[in-house]
């Protein structure tokens, strides 16, 4: 069944609700959905929808509370700051300028301004796949064979071709930051280009890891940590500021 979409009032603010039914669900659960900007109620398949709203308009304080600590949205505009591998860059837009480029601590964006959201979205999602792809293939080629790899962590998957990493494609995911298929296909967030660099490195490190162990036991930490120099500090910054990384764009 699809979503049910509504608004409770807070504060004399109409905040968007959406409403989703869960076969497994077994109580009412209300979340802050990031997306709307507002909030999200699941609930078991015969709870009246009725339900879920009263619920939230009950819990009208808690929402309001989540929804200030959110971060504040950062739209692609002219003269917005926006990060790129973790410095600090000024979006400008110079119409009559040829394609999009970085320089000193900008990024120039030309074309129409209607278009510059859009232009600067594009530009940012094939730089982090390039960055990606380079990292992916070079760490792919340090990870050796699969009898080296047995020596020195452990056993491998089965049927593992860690040389062989799959197509390398990039998204706006919000539950994970990357991942890795039975296949060897790898998926990342493009976002990960407004990241320190050695964030993006070592979240590449931790997917090209996976190419080898699909679980996160001892031998998979182990390669991860010899595949990228600051795992510990990588891990931490994304806790920290990973979520802040949504409000662009």
């Amino acid at each position: 069944m699809a979503d049910s979409h509504h608004t409770i009032d807070i504060d004399g603010c109409a905040v968007p609700l959406r409403v989703r039914r869960n076969a497994r669900a077994r109580q009412l659960i209300l979340r802050i959905d990031e997306t709307s900007g507002g909030a999200v109620v699941t609930i078991p398949p015969r709870t009246p929808i009725r339900d879920a709203v009263d619920m939230a308009q009950r819990r009208a304080g808690w929402i309001a509370a989540q929804l200030k600590r959110q971060p504040t949205p950062a739209p692609f505009v002219d003269g917005q700051k926006i990060p790129y591998l973790g410095t600090e860059h000024t979006v400008r837009h110079q119409p009559g300028a040829r394609g999009i480029r970085r320089e000193a601590e900008m990024i120039v964006v030309s074309g129409r301004i209607e278009h510059l959201a859009r232009r600067l979205t594009d530009w940012l999602k094939a730089q982090a796949k390039a960055e990606i792809s380079l990292r992916v293939q070079q760490k792919t080629e340090i990870l050796g064979d699969p009898e080296r790899l047995n020596a020195e962590y452990g056993p491998p998957r089965a049927g593992c071709t860690p040389l062989r990493a799959g197509r390398v494609t990039v998204r706006d995911t919000r539950s994970r930051w990357g991942s890795c298929a039975v296949d060897g296909q790898l998926n990342f967030s493009w976002r990960l280009i407004l990241a320190p660099e050695y964030v993006l490195d070592y979240v590449v490190a931790h997917e090209v890891a996976h190419l080898a162990y699909r679980n996160h036991g001892p031998a998979f930490w182990a390669l991860a940590g010899s595949l990228t120099e600051r795992m510990d500090d990588a891990k931490t910054w994304l806790n920290v500021h990973g979520k802040a990384l949504h409000r662009y764009g």
